[in-house]
């Protein structure tokens, strides 16, 4: 899965994703009875096209095989996706694992599936975006039209906007896409407004939280249970569909949020619960963003592992001495000693205070407004 590898001093290091999974292993997360660690196949090229276009496609082969047939119109050798060799058979890849995540999901061979290395959400059908060759969540949730779901639901908690997977479903009532960002006025890809409800024949399905710069776990929180617990119940989806970027920390150095590893933690538990109260149980999670590669992303992922395996993890529990030992062997410093930030992770629900005067509010305001009127629901 490290294949994926745009090259030295690109933000997306593939040793996040290594770090992650030796962490949950030294943590015991990957040998607990229940879970089971799959090696993916790639994506074929009729997979591929649930979403993305032939010649787009051929484009990224071609690239991928020869990297001076870059493609700048597509998206192809651009500073945020430079081509490298085995770029088409890597992001396949990524594609594979999170299909068959969902593919054992709604099979029933697991309750929940996980593909860290996927969340590639920014990836038009046309072009490569923000890192994203192939958009490997809208792809599971074509797949999953295809086998009959009737209804899925696809919550985005990334820091930036979950635009290709929107694109995609624009105009689906089938799928409601649900994406809780920092605002576009403030970071990529500048889009994700509260108006941006979806097409004629799906008003309402597109959902959009912007929330202002500086926002922390209290605020996060708050729009996030202001929010999508309300859809999610009311829209009754047959599979939750989850991007767990972690790039709203407080240290991630390409965004202006500042949550703590214990908010995202709880951000995970609730969506778990939510998987558990309005899907059956199907759950279907993948990565995403998460640039603060020794001191985040791995906590923050070992957490969600270890929530989808059904026991999550004290927040208090002391990170193991081995794993801190690689981390200070390869990067020359010391790793997180616990899974925690110290924060408490605590929140005020909208409804007991709707109108606080406070910038997170009125983006609360704003996404009901504009929304929950399409799905019966009270604005207020």
């Amino acid at each position: 899965m490290i294949a994926y590898d745009f090259g030295p001093g690109h933000p997306l290091a593939p040793v996040r994703l290594d770090l992650t999974m030796r962490l949950a292993r030294e943590l015991g997360v990957l040998d607990r009875s229940g879970v089971t660690v799959v090696a993916p196949e790639p994506a074929d090229d009729a997979l591929l096209g649930l979403v993305h276009d032939p010649d787009y496609v051929a484009a990224v082969r071609a690239a991928s095989a020869d990297q001076r047939q870059s493609d700048v119109a597509r998206g192809l050798g651009t500073p945020d996706n430079p081509v490298f060799a085995g770029m088409h058979e890597a992001s396949a890849l990524v594609v594979g694992a999170t299909v068959a995540a969902a593919e054992a999901v709604w099979s029933g061979a697991a309750a929940h599936g996980v593909s860290i290395a996927g969340g590639l959400h920014h990836a038009m059908p046309d072009r490569a975006s923000g890192f994203c060759v192939y958009n490997d969540p809208a792809i599971a949730i074509a797949w999953l039209l295809e086998q009959g779901v009737g209804r899925i639901a696809y919550v985005d908690v990334d820091v930036h906007h979950g635009d290709g997977v929107q694109e995609v479903f624009w105009d689906d009532p089938r799928v409601l896409t649900i994406s809780i960002h920092e605002t576009g006025t403030a970071l990529f890809p500048g889009t994700g407004f509260p108006t941006d409800v979806g097409g004629p024949a799906a008003r309402g399905y597109a959902v959009n939280v912007a929330l202002p710069p500086g926002t922390g776990d209290a605020g996060w929180l708050r729009a996030f249970h202001a929010v999508v617990p309300p859809l999610l119940d009311s829209f009754r989806p047959d599979v939750l569909v989850s991007q767990q970027g972690c790039d709203s920390h407080a240290e991630d150095p390409l965004a202006h949020l500042n949550l703590s590893v214990d908010g995202q933690r709880a951000a995970y538990l609730a969506l778990h619960d939510l998987a558990h109260t309005c899907a059956d149980g199907r759950w279907v999670a993948t990565g995403g963003g998460g640039y603060a590669l020794i001191d985040v992303v791995p906590r923050a992922w070992a957490h969600l592992l270890a929530i989808a395996s059904g026991r999550p993890l004290d927040p208090a529990t002391v990170v193991p001495d081995h794993w801190r030992e690689h981390v200070r062997s390869r990067f020359g410093r010391g790793g997180p000693a616990r899974l925690t930030d110290g924060a408490a992770a605590a929140f005020s629900p909208y409804e007991e205070h709707p109108d606080a005067g406070e910038a997170v509010d009125d983006a609360i305001a704003q996404t009901r407004s504009a929304v929950f009127a399409h799905h019966g629901l009270p604005t207020g």
